[in-house]
């Protein structure tokens, strides 16, 4: 059963709303976030340098957009686990370190990716 409320288009501007204000928060209160949108900034053009195919850039673009993902994911963990409490609790702790390790993950990801295509 469909859930009551908005569809069509007007569904999809608040969306895109909701999306926006979410990019916003995380460039506003999280400074890895700017970071790895940062490293994207300068990743991007430099794929489109370096990459010798398509599929290069591809290769070299995707694991970068892949970072960003991880770490707005990681964020909305973490935002989500201080909004219950700022007490420790030890899954509190193994939600936010297992959000961190996607993060890692994924550099790591870019790292061989990078690596495997700019040393063949």
């Amino acid at each position: 059963m469909a859930k009551p409320g908005k569809t069509g288009l007007k569904r999809i501007f608040d969306a895109t709303g909701y999306s926006i204000k979410g990019l916003e928060a995380a460039w506003k209160n999280e400074a890895a976030f700017r970071q790895e949108v940062m490293l994207a900034a300068v990743g991007i053009p430099l794929a489109f340098w370096l990459a010798e195919t398509k599929y290069d850039l591809l290769w070299l673009i995707l694991p970068l957009f892949l970072v960003v993902a991880a770490e707005l994911t990681n964020s909305a963990i973490e935002a989500a686990v201080d909004r219950i409490s700022d007490e420790h609790h030890e899954l509190s702790g193994r939600a936010k370190d297992i959000g961190s390790a996607l993060v890692f993950v994924c550099l790591l990801l870019l790292a061989v990716v990078w690596s495997v295509i700019l040393l063949r």
